[in-house]
């Protein structure tokens, strides 16, 4: 297993840095040009690929199944992850007058099995729960990860944005072990370390995927106070180590923490996917570990 993979499950590991696909449609790569970059990132180790149902308003799973239909050889050696719940208001579902969270048995089936034709493959390897939802049957949807399962229609399952209470609640009713949380983890992003959910992580030894670990580009160009602090400290940790950008620190800093974050990197240049793997091997002191958090929080530790 190569060195910056990690081990999920005993048959399942995912690359330590996760290529994301939720902008796949803006790239504007034809379907010659997206199997090359396929190629090309799957030879710098990314292996792992994040989707979900509603990306591109339910076209990004398409299109990236229409590339491994030219190239089926390339599905062997890469690990799938798509989300589902979320209901959008869409031009394509006329009849919805709301966004809302369903997790019922019915949606959870008719849901892979879209997903399933979409991307052109048999199995999904690892199935998230887009969102929490207030209303939410964790019986109906075992039952459903049951069916799923069984079917060997998808291998392995996890969640996205829950909490610890809301992980826990899943895992007492479903007999395999929930495999991540995909949840929001950056410098402006401090959530999931005030709220205990990364110390639930490292407790029952879960490797969380972090979304968004730049910000949406909000690091570089901030608005904010707090935007500013985050990027003065990064621009001086990036200099004193001699760092290629601050993006590189950035991935650097999310990585060092002890619960294995795995970034989801969701860019469709090569460059930029390069410098998240470049920062695998940046090695950030605990100094300057704790100097990117409390630019965050604007206070020194107590």
């Amino acid at each position: 297993m190569p060195v910056n993979n990690l081990q999920l499950a005993t048959d399942l590991s995912l690359s330590r840095i996760i290529h994301g696909l939720w902008r796949l449609g803006d790239w504007n790569l034809g379907k010659k040009d997206l199997v090359a970059f396929l190629e090309e990132i799957m030879e710098m180790g990314i292996t792992s690929f994040d989707h979900a149902d509603i990306y591109g308003d339910y076209s990004c799973e398409k299109i990236f199944g229409d590339a491994l239909r030219l190239q089926p050889s390339l599905r062997k050696d890469m690990q799938i992850i798509t989300k589902c719940g979320i209901k959008l208001r869409s031009d394509k579902y006329p009849e919805r007058k709301l966004q809302i969270y369903d997790y019922s048995y019915q949606h959870i089936l008719q849901s892979v099995e879209q997903s399933l034709q979409n991307l052109g493959i048999d199995t999904i390897d690892l199935l998230l729960l887009h969102r929490p939802a207030p209303f939410f049957d964790p019986d109906e949807v075992t039952r459903a990860f049951d069916q799923l399962y069984q079917a060997g229609k998808v291998r392995y399952f996890g969640v996205s944005n829950f909490t610890s209470g809301q992980f826990e609640m899943l895992q007492k009713h479903w007999h395999q072990k929930l495999l991540t949380n995909q949840i929001e983890i950056s410098p402006s992003c401090l959530e999931h370390f005030e709220n205990g959910n990364l110390n639930f992580c490292l407790k029952e030894q879960i490797k969380p995927m972090s979304w968004s670990p730049l910000s949406g580009g909000e690091l570089f160009h901030p608005t904010t106070t707090k935007g500013i602090r985050i990027l003065k400290v990064l621009e001086k940790i990036t200099e004193g180590i001699g760092a290629k950008s601050i993006d590189q620190v950035v991935y650097a800093w999310i990585v060092k923490h002890p619960s294995q974050i795995m970034p989801i990197v969701g860019s469709g240049k090569i460059d930029r996917i390069q410098t998240a793997l470049d920062g695998l091997e940046l090695e950030l002191s605990m100094e300057q570990w704790y100097e990117i958090y409390n630019a965050s929080t604007g206070v020194e530790l107590p």
